[in-house]
């Protein structure tokens, strides 16, 4: 009898201990995916992924709802390919780090340095200020542009508008604008002479081992691949008609999983193909000409976390896509959500997933 309840003892103090040690993760998890239920039903989001890592590693990765609705096929995080959207910025950013950190590219340099042919404004304005959002260069001017179905390349895009007066002179106002990141990216490519996707492809996706992440090519047939919806006026969901993003793949033209998206954040904070130098430079908000700060770095806004510590993010926007990711360096914390419907807001559900896994 005394052996039985010694083992029974031992059985319960081995469960406790495992419950002690699990509890903290099973507890915020059980309360994400709570919400995360609720925010996809008050949306009306066909499918969703969310992906979590703290210390590195993956805590909590989920799939919710339909890739297909037609179909029946669930959302798998591991594989369901979305559009990312404004999210491609931050992968943008981090390949101008490392030419930045190589001396390939002067992020204080003119643009005109790498683009020449760039038409002449009354202004010059810079690398930096371009990747920041200071240098003038206006966002789309209607829906039309934004979902703009013309195959272009690179080059061709910056027709939409490169002849256009800049909106006020560089570092004294921000204005969002993913045409800055297409001449971004213009530029990266003719200092490094290489085409932009490839750049990015061999120096990011690669040794990160992102590998279901690629840009958007709209004629590709592309396994694995979402559907992607928008609502109608009745607010039903709908499938969005067909954008073409080749031209815009810096700003917000590149497709990816939750997990690989999670990949990259960690880049952040476990660097692997960038230097500490490298990482501030993109992640320090610049400042507007009175010193104001902008609360953006270069593909990344620059905020407080919950805890007062630093934060990272981008949120996108896209044809049948919604999307934000944050990073949270101080407590070793990557946050990735990816939708497949157009218009949803995503900073408040960011911040409620924040008060679980960083507060």
């Amino acid at each position: 009898m005394k052996r039985i309840i010694a083992s029974i003892m031992l059985l319960l103090g081995a469960v406790g201990f495992t419950q002690t040690i699990e509890g903290p993760n099973l507890i915020k998890t059980r309360e994400a995916k709570k919400l995360a239920k609720k925010f996809l039903r008050k949306q009306g989001i066909t499918g969703m992924s969310i992906s979590v890592s703290q210390h590195g590693e993956l805590i909590w990765s989920q799939g919710f709802g339909y890739s297909n609705r037609k179909e029946k096929i669930r959302v798998k995080p591991d594989t369901t390919i979305f559009r990312i959207a404004s999210i491609s910025k931050s992968i943008t950013a981090v390949a101008l780090a490392r030419l930045a950190n190589d001396k390939l590219i002067d992020l204080d340099s003119s643009i005109y340095k790498y683009v020449p042919e760039y038409p002449k404004h009354n202004y010059d304005f810079t690398i930096r200020q371009l990747g920041g959002n200071l240098a003038g260069i206006r966002h789309y001017k209607d829906n039309v542009e934004y979902a703009l179905n013309k195959k272009m390349s690179i080059t061709e895009g910056l027709d939409l508008f490169k002849n256009d007066d800049l909106l006020y002179e560089p570092g004294t106002h921000y204005n969002y604008s993913s045409f800055g990141y297409v001449l971004l990216s213009e530029a990266i490519q003719k200092a490094t002479q290489t085409p932009f996707e490839t750049l990015v492809t061999d120096s990011i996706f690669k040794p990160l081992k992102m590998t279901h992440t690629m840009a958007d090519v709209s004629d590709a047939e592309i396994p694995n691949l979402t559907q992607f919806y928008r609502s109608s006026a009745l607010k039903k969901r709908i499938i969005a008609k067909p954008v073409a993003n080749e031209y815009k793949v810096a700003g917000g033209g590149f497709l990816s999983t939750s997990e690989d998206i999670v990949k990259f954040g960690n880049e952040l904070i476990f660097p692997k193909i960038l230097s500490e130098k490298a990482i501030a430079e993109i992640t320090t908000s610049q400042c507007l000409i009175t010193g104001e700060r902008t609360g953006y770095g270069i593909g990344f806004s620059c905020e407080k976390s919950v805890n007062d510590t630093p934060k990272f993010y981008h949120t996108g926007g896209g044809v049948g896509a919604s999307s934000i990711l944050m990073v949270f360096p101080k407590e070793e914390v990557v946050i990735t959500v990816l939708t497949n419907l157009t218009g949803v807001t995503m900073t408040d559900f960011g911040k409620e997933l924040e008060n679980v896994f960083v507060n």
